[in-house]
């Protein structure tokens, strides 16, 4: 007696998306790529951790993708300390069709990003995981800044006490941009009411 003939799978080492000239259009397992979205949706970010070919007759390249969220998109939604590119790498997994691939991009580490100068649209941070059906976040908690005692948004200008090497958002502190670059250091009010050590000026007295 015959059984149901099985779906086949193989897995592929690569995968090539249409891309525009001089651009990286290789796609291998552990590259982060742009998925078309549903209708009025931002488009989807995915790392590939796998590629295969399915189907019965005509077949078809996927990938199983480990989706990033936005924070606009996690419980509880986005927050002030939320950046632009900011993505959370979640342990949601779906397989799709290849095909939907709209292109590469880069997910760095946030120490990474944050030192980096040459950054396009398609350039994201993580600094956390996030668990979609329970809404936490690994780490549960991280490093905070300023009078506010918020966590660093590289998207929120900060500039540091000569003094105490405390960081603060500009706003918090009510200066702009042009203030701090005419500023030889920077003293927080607390230690403006310190006597004062004979410090060097730095170039380096701003974080933006």
């Amino acid at each position: 007696m015959g059984g149901k003939k099985q779906k086949e799978f193989k897995d592929i080492p690569e995968y090539h998306i249409n891309g525009q000239e001089g651009e990286d259009t290789t796609v291998k397992v552990g590259d982060c790529v742009i998925m078309r979205p549903d209708a009025g949706e931002l488009p989807y970010i995915g790392k590939v951790e796998k590629l295969f070919v399915a189907g019965e007759g005509k077949k078809q390249e996927k990938i199983k993708a480990r989706w990033y969220y936005r924070p606009s998109e996690a419980k509880g939604g986005r927050r002030a300390f939320h950046g632009k590119a900011e993505l959370f790498l979640s342990d949601h997994y779906d397989e799709v069709w290849a095909e939907a691939i709209m292109g590469k991009c880069r997910v760095h580490s946030f120490k990474k990003y944050i030192q980096m100068e040459d950054l396009g649209e398609n350039d994201f941070y993580c600094r956390f995981e996030y668990k979609a059906q329970t809404g936490a976040f690994v780490p549960d908690k991280v490093a905070v800044y300023c009078l506010c005692e918020m966590p660093y948004n590289p998207d929120d200008p900060m500039v540091q006490c000569e003094k105490c090497r405390d960081w603060y958002h500009l706003k918090c502190v009510n200066l702009t941009k042009s203030t701090v670059r005419k500023l030889e250091v920077f003293f927080c009010d607390l230690c403006q009411k310190e006597p004062q050590e004979t410090v060097e000026s730095g170039d380096e007295n701003a974080r933006s």
